[in-house]
């Protein structure tokens, strides 16, 4: 619901433009496994950043003016910063565990199958 608020206020601030290219872009980045993990949560407009939200800060940071007024109402609102927090174990940690076993099981494929070539 939040990202469409997002959206919707990006498109009115932003309609007169004819041609614009607006971005969400989220990342996770994982250090040591799961045991240290920034979420990133970027909004690009015109493939220039505008603001983003860092869990390691737990708050927004705006990269250019434009995006300052929307930083400081996000960065006001508690609930909201609480449900991005969150995005690190719901989002990354919880995709971590899925990729990370298809790696596994994908290893051990393809060294089951040196030992099979080497054994023969």
């Amino acid at each position: 619901m939040e990202s469409l608020l997002r959206a919707f206020f990006f498109l009115l601030l932003l309609l007169p433009a004819a041609h614009f290219l607006l971005q969400w872009k989220l990342e996770c980045h994982f250090f040591n496994g799961t045991q240290r993990v920034r979420f990133l949560d970027r909004s690009i407009y015109d493939r220039q950043e505008i603001d983003y939200f860092n869990s390691d800060l737990r708050k927004f940071v705006a990269v250019t003016p434009l995006g300052q007024p929307d930083v400081d109402m996000w960065n006001s609102d508690k609930v909201y910063l609480q449900y991005l927090r969150a995005e690190v174990d719901s989002v990354c940690r919880h995709n971590y565990r899925v990729y990370n076993y298809e790696v596994v099981k994908r290893e051990e494929r393809l060294i089951g199958r040196r030992v099979g070539i080497w054994m023969v």
